[in-house]
């Protein structure tokens, strides 16, 4: 093989490789920058949607207002690695099922969002879906 020619599969190679680990740097966020571990939040509801992906898992709750309406409630969990570390399988929470999430509201409080700790179900499941927080937890 002559020189130019290699020299060019070389740049080539090199190049494919300088640029397979550039991914875009706004898909991640703080913690403290979206939420808010001042403002402890429960919500009561029945499970709309799970999203087991990453970066961040998400638990969508639907919530009955006193008024009749329903309001939808988007909680951040862990990675779904971390997830099943925890102890909670892919179908462990199902569309139906009557909850309760603990967490933090999300900064933006026009939002019904926040990042989920916890999740208990009516029969009495519990799920830690997040870090560990400075809010109090009761003793389990």
């Amino acid at each position: 093989m002559d020189g130019p020619r290699l020299l060019g599969i070389v740049a080539v190679v090199g190049a494919g490789l300088l640029t397979a680990g550039v991914r875009p740097a706004g898909a991640h966020h703080s913690f403290a920058a979206a939420y808010d571990t001042n403002k402890p939040v429960t919500v009561v509801g029945t499970i709309a949607e799970v999203r087991l992906e990453n970066p961040h898992s998400w638990f969508f709750v639907d919530v009955a207002q006193p008024d009749g309406q329903t309001v939808r409630w988007a909680f951040e969990g862990s990675t779904p690695t971390s997830l099943i570390r925890s102890g909670y399988r892919p179908n462990s929470l199902k569309v139906g099922d009557k909850v309760t999430v603990k967490g933090v509201h999300a900064r933006d409080t026009s939002k019904n969002a926040g990042a989920a700790r916890e999740i208990v179900t009516a029969d009495g499941r519990f799920f830690t879906v997040g870090p560990a927080g400075t809010e109090s937890t009761p003793e389990r």
